[in-house]
């Protein structure tokens, strides 16, 4: 029996492992059915903007915003490793900001993050969720400082930018995150 202090057989930590390593590439590929079949009823927690996209069309709609904003979004993974319930990946996300961001427009800058995310699986072995865990404004400061201030059409970029960053913060957090 699996408890918070033991971890799962090996050969559990190795199917665990495949599927969040199969997850990954297949969201570079944006393959979204692929993705969306790693779990049987898909969620995402975003702790860094306390929001939560659950259900096949709100995730779709997830990756869809995500994708226009940095369409070729990529990861280096820095490290993985298991828990009794989870599989943690330490990754390098990167793109290049060609679309909205939410309120903020393109700044045709690109980002690298150092984010973690948890993939967590509950006692049948399935994936439940995963949780992201980033720092915004380190993206922000990333696709802000790309644009020339000594350029008037990136300054009105980064007004519009700053604006919609504002625009965007203060939201209520999703109450599911909050227990």
């Amino acid at each position: 029996m699996t408890t918070a202090y033991t971890l799962p057989p090996e050969d559990v930590l190795r199917a665990r492992e495949k599927l969040v390593l199969d997850h990954f590439h297949d969201e570079v590929r944006q393959a979204w059915d692929d993705v969306l079949s790693t779990f049987p009823h898909p969620h995402y927690e975003l702790i860094a903007s306390m929001t939560v996209h659950d259900g096949d069309h709100e995730v779709r709609d997830y990756y869809h915003a995500t994708r226009t904003a940095f369409p070729d979004q990529d990861h280096e993974i820095i490290a993985l490793r298991h828990s009794a319930d989870a599989v943690i990946v330490e990754f390098w996300l990167t793109g290049t900001h060609l679309g909205p961001l939410g309120r903020i427009p393109a700044t045709g800058s690109r980002h690298r993050t150092r984010m973690t995310a948890y993939f967590i699986f509950d006692e049948h072995e399935n994936l439940v969720t995963e949780r992201v865990y980033f720092d915004q404004l380190t993206i922000l400061k990333q696709l802000l400082g790309g644009l020339d201030r000594k350029n008037p059409k990136d300054l009105v970029t980064l007004v519009r930018a700053v604006l919609g960053a504002l625009g965007e913060a203060g939201g209520e957090p999703d109450p599911r995150l909050l227990k």
